[in-house]
């Protein structure tokens, strides 16, 4: 059914990731339910606004890295999760 479509190791582990961090959230929102405030993105946003907009911040700091350096992408990786991190903490 899905021939068509190369999974590779990397594509299937990052889907998974992604799939394991959406259910934490809803369990997490289930148990303590998310609650507002600013940050400095300088809006008021709840924790999956922040992991939203970590996400998002983190695919352009990849793209990014890619159009930019031929550095390593394991360092590339480390700045995105950094990236993700302090906006979800302090955003």
């Amino acid at each position: 059914m899905l021939e068509w479509m190369v999974w590779t190791p990397p594509t299937a582990l990052v889907f998974a990731g992604l799939a394991l961090l959406l259910g934490a959230m809803a369990v997490w929102a289930k148990l303590s339910p998310p609650v507002a405030r600013r940050g400095f993105l300088r809006i008021e946003t709840d924790r999956g606004d922040r992991l939203y907009i970590g996400l998002i911040s983190a695919a352009v700091v990849l793209a990014g890295w890619i159009a930019l350096t031929d550095l390593s992408m394991w360092l590339a990786l480390g700045c995105a999760l950094l990236v993700v991190l302090v906006i979800g903490r302090w955003g």
